[in-house]
């Protein structure tokens, strides 16, 4: 964490802008619906510096003073063990260089778990940083019987303490109250309630203090306690100083030879001084409806019926119920492209605007009913509480892949496509497990395969075959989909212990009561992921899309080896006139046919035909490979124009369906066989032919790093399979 220069707090005068206070806590504690309540729709997302953790800023309306609340994530203390969770002492004491420090951080409090919500705040309270308490859920606590006395929580902790109730309003009006006259006095917000650590803790806290001073001398002691729970040799912690690292491994290592315990000294210091105290609860929790529902939920049998109920309407929902949203928007595209068409003047420019920009932004807005859908009932199922029960029931197999139990939503969720699933990787804490899912989420089979599965399937598997004495066209799908799952769990095996080799972590999950999600947080949360997608990945896939439609419309006037104006004239002539419209279309077809063969594309094609012939492939299918790079089921209706069918060709068509039945090649031999069809299906299984998938993790990561390697990796992992499955079969005589 490198030193940086902050501008002191000073009070700021009324109807000012610029001052910025700091919303933290503990996860599920209702931060994010009382930031939503603070700043209604005045809020922006962006990222923290060097991290792809999203951070919330909005504008809260304080009589006539208006000041920035920032959300920072959700966190069970300061201490933190990768940059992720460094954020959170990042951003109350502010430590980013450019950033203002907050002039006081509001900590939201579970009213129903009050001593353990308090641990938080008590670092921030040592630490002399201006703080107000909102005890949040104060109407369940109450309701509950466990309700604190606020007065004496504040008399204890000698800081401002409101009764706050995020989803009802109650008390909003008496916490911007407390948090005008703090920023107004600065030290209201601050304690002189001490509780003594052991002698001995003390001095190493203080060797450390003279270290790490210049980050924030105010909070030096604070930061040097940060410093001792925080620092290790397997953190993945940013810019700490190499004298820091040594002098608390030096530490620990005396600590250790006399037999102390470090982390119980600070730890329980703490725990041992809050269980001390009366707050005024006079109630004792019971057993409620949280308790008799986790008796279900969390039984390893019938939770994990209920787990795989509740991922298959999920899964059920990305496919079927934004279909006819999908359907809506493509049909929508396609009249606007139709319409332009009709209303332009024929010539390059007309194409580059239907087929390139329009066609392009239709490929980008076709991705929100899912990417909406998923967020919506994620952000549902998440502020239920029953989330953290789905990351509790996977976490030991996930665990053995390197991964957490939350890894597995977006894993599932690429089953119907790549894109939602890796920008919901988001809720995974570390970076390391977000980049190690978002590597092997697009080779889960999505939907997008489904298609060319159908068309190779149809086309060289007839009903009548039989495998193993089932049904070959059947069995072929589920083996895919099989296949897909198993080599993106090996992957993530594989990857985790190598490139993305990282420390094991334990799931540190809370699991919440059961509440009622608020309609207005999650809709919130999913249109501001959506409005993301549109302004940042949507851009790089308009661009990819022109890139493509230049590669497959380029050269405009190739030499054609036939006559394609004298057929149309023939047909004109001598073809009866209720015929004429189908012999046009088959003319129309040929030549586009043959111009797609001479464009850039389709010299690309024939430039990698050496590359893919081991795997059973020709110039034809590579045409179709680059195609294909717009979106998996391009390649459907890219085969349709190579084989002269039309660029209206699905994966239904029968002319298509018998075009790829009776291809052959110079010498006369099929073009396909059961075997290439094989070989096709398990290359565009493992390929990563989808170019807004590769544009989302360019968005996620940050980088171009990890979209390069994820095609690197994935393309190779796509030919060696392939070739292995072709070459193979062809050395046993199929």
């Amino acid at each position: 964490m490198e030193p940086a220069a902050r501008p002191s707090v000073q009070p700021q005068t009324s109807g000012t802008r610029g001052t910025r206070i700091a919303l933290a806590g503990n996860p599920n504690t209702g931060k994010t619906s009382l930031f939503n309540r603070l700043t209604g729709s005045n809020a922006r997302v962006g990222n923290y510096a060097g991290v792809t953790v999203e951070r919330e800023i909005g504008i809260w309306k304080l009589g006539d003073r208006s000041v920035e609340v920032m959300d920072v994530p959700g966190a069970y203390s300061l201490a933190a063990r990768s940059a992720e969770e460094q954020v959170a002492i990042r951003s109350v004491f502010g430590l980013d260089p450019g950033e203002p420090r907050p002039a006081l951080v509001v900590v939201v409090i579970d009213a129903t778990q009050l001593v353990r919500n308090l641990y938080f705040a008590m670092q921030l309270i040592e630490a002399q940083v201006p703080v107000v308490l909102a005890l949040n859920l104060f109407d369940v606590a109450r309701s509950q019987g466990v309700a604190p006395d606020p007065r004496r929580v504040e008399d204890v902790l000698g800081v401002p303490v409101v009764a706050v109730s995020a989803s009802t309003g109650e008390g909003l009006g008496e916490l911007a109250r407390a948090v005008e006259r703090v920023l107004v006095k600065p030290d209201l917000g601050r304690s002189g309630v001490l509780w003594r650590y052991p002698h001995a803790l003390n001095k190493d806290v203080d060797r450390l203090a003279s270290l790490v001073q210049a980050w924030s001398p105010e909070e030096a002691r604070a930061l040097g306690r940060w410093a001792l729970l925080s620092v290790d040799v397997e953190d993945e912690l940013v810019d700490i100083p190499e004298p820091v690292r040594r002098e608390v491994a030096a530490i620990r290592a005396r600590a250790e030879a006399a037999g102390r315990d470090i982390d119980a000294e600070l730890i329980g210091t703490r725990y041992g001084w809050l269980d001390a105290q009366d707050f005024g609860i006079r109630g004792t929790a019971t057993a409620g409806i949280t308790e008799r529902i986790d008796r279900w939920l969390l039984h390893p049998l019938w939770g994990g019926l209920t787990f795989l109920l509740t991922m298959g309407v999920l899964f059920q929902a990305l496919f079927a119920w934004s279909d006819p949203a999908i359907s809506a928007i493509e049909q929508l595209f396609s009249w606007l492209g139709t319409t332009v068409r009709t209303l332009l003047p024929a010539g390059v420019f007309n194409d580059f605007l239907v087929d390139g920009v329009i066609n392009g932004a239709g490929s980008v807005v076709v991705f929100l009913p899912q990417i909406m859908l998923l967020f919506f009932l994620l952000g549902f199922l998440e502020d239920s509480g029953y989330m953290a029960r789905v990351a509790f029931l996977v976490d030991r197999v996930m665990k053995s892949l390197g991964l957490h139990g939350r890894a597995f939503v977006p894993m599932l969720s690429g089953y119907a496509c790549a894109v939602p699933a890796i920008m919901a990787t988001r809720t995974l804490e570390r970076q390391r497990d977000r980049l190690l899912t978002m590597m092997v989420v697009p080779l889960m089979s999505c939907s997008a395969r489904l298609p060319v599965y159908t068309l190779i399937i149809s086309a060289l598997f007839p009903p009548s075959a039989k495998i193993l004495g089932l049904p070959a066209p059947g069995l072929m799908m589920v083996v895919m989909y099989v296949f897909s799952t198993a080599t993106a769990l090996l992957a993530a095996a594989v990857l985790g212990r190598t490139l993305l080799k990282g420390p094991k972590v334990p799931l540190l999950l809370e699991l919440p009561p059961y509440r009622l999600p608020r309609l207005a947080t999650v809709t919130r949360q999913m249109w501001m992921r959506a409005k993301t997608f549109l302004t940042e990945a949507g851009t790089t896939i308009l661009a990819c899309t022109v890139v493509l439609w230049a590669l497959l419309a380029f050269p405009r006037h190739p030499l054609l080896t036939h006559d394609y104006d004298a057929d149309r004239a023939r047909i004109t002539a001598s073809v009866p006139a209720d015929a004429q419209a189908d012999a046009q279309a088959a003319v129309d077809s040929a030549e586009n046919a043959e111009r797609l063969e001479d464009s850039y594309g389709g010299r690309l094609g024939k430039l990698v035909e050496p590359v893919i012939a081991p795997l059973g492939f020709d110039w034809k299918i590579g045409v179709g490979l680059v195609g294909a790079f717009a979106a998996r089921e391009v390649f459907v209706s890219t085969m349709g124009v190579v084989y002269g069918i039309g660029k209206d060709a699905d994966e239904q068509s029968q002319p298509l369906r018998e075009r790829i039945r009776h291809e052959v090649r110079a010498d006369g031999s099929p073009v396909y066989s059961p075997l290439v069809g094989l070989s096709l299906m398990v290359f565009f299984a493992l390929s990563a032919q989808c170019m807004s998938t590769l544009a989302v993790v360019r968005r996620e990561s940050r980088s171009w790093k990890w979209p390069f390697f994820l095609f690197g990796y994935m393309t190779t992992l796509a030919w060696i399979t392939s070739f292995t499955v072709y070459q193979t079969g062809r050395l046993l005589g199929f």
